[in-house]
This record gives structure tokens, C-alpha cells and sequence, in this order.
């Protein structure tokens, strides 16, 4: 079976690993701390907060602003489910907007286009308490036009980064041009310390706030133990952390691999009708995922592709992402139509994400592009 995705773990890593194990000092310790300041000093954020994955950075982010029931989230209508579930998890309302066609990414003309309409009415604009863009599978958001247009009205911006550690605009990295940014180190992240995840800031109050709301509300100051708000158990763990410092260290070739496969995903699609991956500026996509869409023949036939590949040429493939606003729970609590979002709607229908991993062989990937195209002509 050629993987979808496979983590680059070497001895090394499980080393670090062992090492902490053996210690039998296994949570929030001096590892965690070296893990933050690592990622802290890798993004040139001021401040880095540990946790458990980023669905709680997500949600730790959004909770440190004071979002509470009531409000107004605006996110891409495409993306995995935890970036609208955790504006759930507040008791607030996730808006979702439609995405570009090329890059996946938040339509920042949609984005300004609704603001406009919530700002209108007094009682609604006030409920607006902030801007959730995903930089989609690597690929950086605009986000410096996201920024500008939440600074109109004074909405403060939480960049999930959850798939773009190490992605960039002229060396300013994602997840520092918001208020605060947020990484995943799931296994299919270009690192990973298994689950994890971690957010990054450059406001000193925030950093409090999320350290205490990570820790069951335990003050980070204080000298003796003393709880100043109730909060989570959303910690990471110091063998996690010590893995994430070695993969820390490889993220940079690990980057450059992934870019160089990518690359030869493009050269070997290039005389097929497929629509390949857009890279708007210099290294600012990192591939966390090679995602291609289908021609418009195999519009409804996705599943069919994805299962053949599997089962017939033992290749693992999967969609895109997701279709937020038409997941059953937000379609039903919202009332969402599939024409309410058309370009997210096209992309999630036929999106496919093919094998990328740091040691892809090219002669596999000339085995995973022959079997696509063969798996397509047999269906069509």
C-alpha cells in the first residue's frame, strides 16, 4: 500500500521520546518550555503556548478574546471541522465565507462583502468578535488584505495555521500576522509530536490568559499554586514536546522535500486535465497536502476514484476537506442550501489528495499519477 501520508520519524525521535519516558517526568515540564520557545524563536512570535492539539489552540484563542455566546465568527466555508466547531463550543455563530477557486483559501472580496452587511445593522455589528482564515493545506491566506479589512472595523484576527508551520510572506511567518496564530502536530503535519498543538503571540496578556485557561485556570505567575479562572486540561506532554524539538530541527529539509515532490506532482499532471495546486507567492506554500481537483466529468464520481485507487492499485487517496456549512450540523442548525457557497461546493466535490510524504520516491509517483489517470479513463 502506498500511504497518503507518513511521518518522518527517525531513531533520533524515538529517542528523545525514550528518554523522557525513563525520567517519569512526563507533563508540563522544562521540555514543554524549550518545545515554546523553539516555536516561538522559529515564527519570531514573542510568546508560544503548548497544548493539546489545535483544536484546543482554536478554542483556547477564541475564549482568551472573551467570545461568548451570541457571537459572530467569520470563517472559510472550507476547511476541516474543527475551525467552526470550536466557535460552537463558545456558543457562538460561525459565518461562513466562500473560498477562492486557485488557492482554497477565505475570498477576501466574500469576507469584505459580508462584513459590510453584518455592519449595518447596530445590534449585529456588535456581535462580530472576530476572523478565523485557514491557510489551506500550506498555502498562507491573504492575509495581509484579511488584516486590513478586520482593522476597518477593529475585529481581531486568529490565523489557523494548523497545516502551514513554516510558510511565509517576504520571511514573516503565518500565524504572526494575526493576534494570535494556531499549529497542528498531527501525524499528517509536515512535523509532528503526535497529537499537539500550539499557539503563538505577541500580546503578553493573552499569553497569560492562555497558559492559565490551558492548566485548569492555574495562574502561571504565581509562586504557590492559585487558580484565578476555571479552565482546561488542554497540556502537552513533555515526550511530545521532546519529539517536537527533534522534528523541529528537520522542519526546514522536510519542507524543501515535499516542495520538491510537489513539483513533480506538476511536472508529471501537467498534460492532464487535472487543476494542480496554486502557489500565489515564494515559498509561502509548504504542501502540507498535494491537493488536485478532478475534471468536471467525475464531478459526482470522486468516491468511486478514491475507492479504486485503494482496492485496485493499493493507493491511498482522500478528499480534499470539508464542506463545513454542509455538514449535517450545520446545514440543519442554520438552514445552509448547497448553492450558498458555490466555489467551496465545486472544490470540496472534487478535490483529491494524492500520497506526499518526506521519503516519496519519484518512481512512486510516477506509479500514482499512471494509476490515476488509468483509474479515470476505467470510470469514465
Amino acid at each position: 500500500m502506498i500511504r497518503l501520508s507518513k511521518p518522518y520519524i527517525e531513531k533520533k525521535d524515538i529517542d528523545a521520546v525514550d528518554q523522557i519516558l525513563q525520567s517519569g517526568f512526563l507533563v508540563q515540564g522544562k521540555t514543554v518550555e524549550s518545545f515554546e520557545n523553539a516555536i516561538a524563536q522559529y515564527t519570531g512570535a514573542k510568546y508560544a503556548i503548548a497544548v493539546s492539539n489545535c483544536t484546543a489552540a482554536l478554542h483556547l484563542s477564541l475564549l482568551a478574546i472573551n467570545v461568548h455566546p451570541g457571537d459572530i465568527v467569520l470563517v472559510p466555508a472550507y476547511s476541516w471541522i474543527s475551525t467552526a466547531n470550536v466557535v460552537e463550543l463558545c456558543g457562538a455563530q460561525p459565518v461562513f465565507i466562500d473560498i477562492q477557486a486557485d488557492t482554497f483559501n477565505m475570498d477576501t472580496e466574500h469576507l469584505s462583502d459580508e462584513l459590510r452587511r453584518l455592519m449595518r445593522v447596530k445590534h449585529i455589528a456588535k456581535r462580530v468578535a472576530a476572523i478565523i482564515p485557514v491557510h489551506t493545506f500550506g498555502q498562507i491566506a491573504d492575509i495581509q488584505c484579511i488584516i486590513k479589512i478586520a482593522e476597518k472595523y477593529n475585529i481581531p484576527v486568529i490565523e489557523d495555521a494548523a497545516c502551514a508551520l513554516g510558510a511565509s510572506i517576504n520571511g514573516k511567518h503565518a500565524g504572526t500576522f494575526g493576534l494570535m496564530g494556531c499549529f497542528s502536530f498531527h501525524p499528517r503535519k509536515n512535523i509532528t509530536t503526535g497529537e499537539g498543538g500550539i499557539i503563538v503571540t505577541d500580546n503578553s496578556d493573552l499569553m497569560l490568559k492562555l497558559r492559565a485557561l490551558r492548566n485548569h485556570g492555574l495562574d502561571p505567575q504565581s509562586t504557590s499554586p492559585e487558580f484565578i479562572m476555571p479552565g482546561y486540561n488542554y497540556r502537552l506532554t513533555e515526550f511530545q514536546a521532546a519529539l517536537g524539538l527533534i522534528q523541529l530541527d528537520k522542519l526546514e529539509a522536510i519542507i524543501d522535500r515535499r516542495i520538491e515532490s510537489a513539483n513533480t506532482y506538476n511536472d508529471l499532471l501537467q498534460n492532464y486535465c487535472f487543476q494542480l495546486p496554486y502557489s500565489s507567492r515564494k515559498r509561502s506554500h509548504v504542501y502540507q497536502s498535494y491537493v488536485i481537483m478532478l475534471p468536471n466529468e467525475l464531478m459526482n464520481k470522486r468516491h468511486l476514484v478514491i475507492e479504486k485507487l485503494k482496492l485496485a492499485e493499493l493507493i491511498e487517496t482522500t478528499i480534499g476537506t470539508w464542506n463545513m456549512p454542509m455538514t449535517s450540523y450545520f446545514r440543519n442548525r442554520y438552514n445552509y442550501h448547497i448553492d450558498n457557497f458555490p466555489i467551496t461546493n465545486n472544490v470540496f466535490n472534487k478535490s483529491i489528495t494524492l500520497p506526499l510524504y518526506f521519503d516519496l520516491d519519484k518512481n512512486i509517483q510516477n506509479t500514482i499519477v499512471d494509476s490515476l489517470n488509468n483509474t479515470i479513463n476505467n470510470i469514465l
